[in-house]
């Protein structure tokens, strides 16, 4: 692969709370880290883990911390949360976050060319669906707050310890005996047919319409919550269908990113932060 140039920096973080929508029975807080001492950076929304049922933006807040010290605005989310609310409704929150960051981006510094989605675990496959569909009329949540003209595509998108192939990872569950991991898959889709449908890579096999920006899967070879071939599978399907993606696997690495080795983690923010500051030129192996 080409040479990922290395992180030349690490800049102090200030982080301000904030409601990002108030609904009809339910809220979302939003929490926006912003490096000090530069100005426009790109920007990402990133989605917790949780399985789709439990989880809050504070569930990731030493990682987007993090990212944010390497120059990165990131705007940490809640999202509504199955049973209560199943499949679509997180997916029309990450779009609406997008939407509200590029809406705000010269009041925070952000380059509005340099948005994205980071994805953590069930996150993953949240932030890849809102990415790839980003347009669908029924993910779009219509706001006072935000002007319908701006949209929510992006430049370009990650995740890591992503449940990329929900249907996969629901057979395996299956296997095992899993019922923990079948009973969040059966709160938040309701049905096997549901899974397939909004499966990334199933739906790239099949040819449906999807926007493809450039994209990095990062996993653990060690993740014993994941289908091994994840990642890769999905990286394949992308590239397949189009566009620019790599999957990132780290040999010694499980599910969770907090658990990473330092060098993994290392890597993956050097990797990331390429991608994020430069996704039109971003050299992939």
């Amino acid at each position: 692969m080409g040479q990922i140039p290395p992180l030349h920096a690490f800049y102090p973080v200030v982080s301000s709370e904030f409601e990002l929508v108030r609904a009809s029975g339910y809220t979302l807080k939003a929490c926006l880290y912003r490096p000090v001492g530069i100005g426009d950076v790109p920007g990402v929304v990133c989605v917790h883990g949780g399985a789709w049922v439990s989880g809050d933006r504070t569930a990731v807040s030493g990682f987007t911390d993090l990212i944010a010290q390497t120059g990165i605005a990131v705007l940490a989310v809640d999202t509504r949360l199955a049973p209560r609310f199943p499949f679509p409704a997180s997916v029309m929150d990450v779009i609406y976050a997008v939407r509200w960051l590029k809406e705000h981006a010269a009041e925070y510094g952000v380059d509005v060319t340099r948005t994205g989605t980071l994805g953590v675990s069930s996150g993953g496959h949240l932030a890849v669906l809102a990415t790839m569909r980003y347009d669908s009329p029924e993910y779009f949540i219509d706001s006072d707050d935000i002007n319908r003209s701006v949209d929510a595509k992006t430049a370009f998108v990650a995740t890591c310890s992503g449940v990329l192939d929900p249907l996969a990872r629901y057979r395996m569950a299956q296997r095992r005996g899993d019922r923990d991991i079948m009973q969040c898959h059966d709160a938040f889709f309701r049905t096997v047919e549901v899974m397939d449908a909004s499966s990334p890579p199933l739906m790239l096999a099949r040819h449906e319409k999807a926007y493809l920006p450039p994209a990095l899967f990062f996993q653990g070879a060690l993740d014993p919550r994941l289908p091994a071939d994840t990642a890769e599978k999905t990286a394949d399907a992308w590239c397949r269908a189009g566009g620019k993606a790599q999957a990132v696997i780290y040999p010694d690495a499980g599910h969770s990113v907090g658990t990473w080795s330092r060098d993994a983690l290392m890597d993956m923010l050097t990797r990331f932060h390429a991608l994020a500051s430069s996704p039109g030129t971003f050299m992939f192996g």
